[in-house]
């Protein structure tokens, strides 16, 4: 099939990619049936998405998504004992992992419990003195004080922690992937456990936890009682989906357009805060949620307290709310410098060694085992492979690993724990992380490198970029953008779609250190607005900031840009190459 645009190289080194001939068929005929705009239609029709499904797609129902809790397994019998916890008014503990999940996790939990009058104790461990997950310490001080503890987004491959917790039931809510022997936990609730059929593995532990609590309403309801108001919640479990980069299909798409909506009325104290900390002065979107509110939940857990995050997900005072916020807020302004220095640092690294495998991956003494899983995902974006960054204290090494579309990162790196080469690891397709010694460092990344090229990582050729649909630039109406809008939200495993404008001129003008602003004119109309960000790290800064008389093909993805109270259509660029 011939490049998009007869674009084989693009300015960022791209082969431009569009719909398939078949697909601009079925997108030509959706648009006739439906009346719908033919951009919007392309977009779907690339996502596989039918004339007949298309008005139940742009609208989905959570009612009709959300799975039925009891295909999981052990939901029974963790459901009964959360409610039998309820009803004797035991001593709960919840223990939880430091990041977005985990946090939110908890505090879908603990708003649920205080419905009923009910406090848990909250436990989420140190990154750095204690790692993730239970440890054999913690859960065996826990369950001398407590009756039952709720682990969640942890605790699946935890088995000596868990059975140190004598005297104290277990239930574990989790996601991560799970060996074929399992901890010794009166419940284990995972859409990953190996005797799963993977219908729900695309659930972040949220999600989990939110089925759970469905289940317990059910139940409750069943019996002539009112449980709380999950509704009100789906705000906890959109923001958890979207920051553990949780595919956004089937329920997680549901559950993140009804959080959305949950999110806008702001209600939540400690997200209300966050939102105005972090100058959220528009409705909440998913790119908010992953791009302005995730990183500072995520803050506490990286460089500071691990539990700042959940608490301030679940209180429900707004002076706590608000100085919690403020501190998440300066830890992450923190944070982000501490990463730009382990990035420089780790990129050349890895530059030196070859970006042009099936794994990059840089190590090396003090990096903040905070930042690591940062700065893997910038080197996966900078390489297009999976990527592995440790930092050493002494002997030891705790690195976090990001993959990329189609392969399994998780698998890989459990099985190089199986085979004695690291010291534990584990996680999911997309990210994990893992512990090992300095003389396991060159076997391990090895033998992880030949795990991966046997999946296809780094076999694949030119990087490509996928175009939705051609557009002029007076067709990139308000009205479209909105219509577009309505095929989200876009994420992992859901991208934003992408528009190309061919032959046009173009302006611009350098903004800040590293971004670029234009105006670009294809000659259908007026001008359209672009951005594009980081543009001076890369190749488009320099082409496009001095045009001369070259025309370009460009493509990027659409938005609506608000400013002193007027609404405009812009173009976030991510692509360009010469007309």
């Amino acid at each position: 099939m011939r490049p998009f645009l007869d674009v084989s190289a693009s300015l960022t080194g791209r082969r431009w990619t569009g719909p398939t001939p078949e697909a601009d068929r079925l997108a030509e005929g959706m648009a006739q049936s439906t009346r719908l705009p033919l951009p919007l239609c392309r977009v779907l029709a690339t996502r596989g998405i039918g004339a007949e499904q298309a008005q139940g797609f742009l609208s989905p129902m959570l009612r009709d998504l959300l799975p039925d809790p009891m295909t999981l397994r052990d939901m029974g019998v963790a459901t009964d004992r959360l409610l039998r916890a309820v009803r004797r008014r035991e001593r709960i503990a919840i223990f939880a992992d430091y990041d977005v999940d985990g946090g939110a996790s908890a505090a879908l939990l603990l708003t649920w419990l205080r419905a009923f009058g009910l406090g848990a104790t909250l436990y989420i461990p140190d990154r750095i003195d204690e790692g993730y997950g239970p440890n054999v310490p913690a859960m065996a001080q826990l369950a001398a004080a407590h009756d039952l503890i709720l682990c969640v987004d942890c605790g699946t491959l935890s088995h000596e922690p868990v059975a140190a917790a004598r005297g104290a039931d277990v239930v574990i809510l989790d996601h991560h992937l799970a060996l074929e022997s399992l901890p010794p936990a009166l419940a284990i609730v995972n859409p990953n456990r190996q005797d799963e059929d993977g219908t729900l593995s695309h659930l972040c532990a949220a999600g989990v936890v939110f089925l759970l609590l469905v289940e317990a309403n059910r139940r409750l309801k069943a019996e002539g009682q009112t449980g709380p108001d999950l509704m009100a919640q789906l705000d906890l479990v959109a923001l958890a989906t979207v920051a553990d980069v949780a595919p956004l299909v089937g329920v997680n798409r549901a559950f993140v357009r009804q959080g959305l909506k949950v999110m806008a009325r702001r209600e939540r104290p400690g997200l209300r805060a966050l939102a105005d900390v972090a100058r959220m002065d528009q409705p909440p979107t998913a790119h908010s949620l992953g791009f302005l509110l995730g990183p500072r939940v995520n803050a506490g857990g990286r460089i500071g307290q691990a539990d700042l995050g959940a608490r301030l997900l679940a209180t429900d005072n707004q002076m706590e709310a608000a100085a919690l916020a403020a501190r998440l807020d300066q830890l992450n302004t923190d944070r982000r410098e501490i990463t730009e220095a382990v990035r420089a640092e780790a990129l050349a690294q890895a530059e030196a060694r070859g970006m042009d495998g099936p794994l990059v991956w840089a190590a090396a003494e003090g990096w903040h085992p905070g930042v690591v899983g940062i700065v893997a995902a910038r080197l996966k974006e900078a390489a297009n492979r999976p990527a592995v960054v440790i930092g050493f204290d002494g002997e030891e090494g705790k690195g976090s690993a990001r993959s990329i579309p189609g392969i399994d990162l998780g698998a890989a790196i459990q099985r190089i724990a199986a085979e004695g080469l690291i010291v534990k690891g584990g996680g999911h397709r997309m990210a994990a992380g893992l512990t090992l010694t300095r003389a396991q460092l060159g076997p391990a990344m090895d033998r992880l490198a030949e795990l991966l090229a046997r999946q296809g990582a780094g076999a694949e050729g030119a990087r490509e970029l996928r175009i939705d649909s051609l557009l002029t630039t007076t067709a990139a109406t308000i009205a479209l953008v909105e219509e577009v809008e309505n095929a989200g939200p876009f994420g992992a495993a859901a991208p934003a779609p992408r528009f190309a404008f061919a032959d046009a001129a173009v302006s611009a003008r350098r903004i800040g250190d590293s971004h670029l602003k234009l105006a670009i004119n294809d000659g259908s109309g007026p001008a359209l607005d672009a951005i594009a960000f980081g543009a001076f790290d890369g190749p488009l800064g320099p082409a496009l900031i001095d045009p001369g008389h070259r025309r370009f093909h460009l493509a990027g993805r659409l938005e609506l840009n608000h400013w002193n109270g007027r609404t405009r259509v812009q173009l976030r660029l991510d692509d360009a190459a010469e007309a």
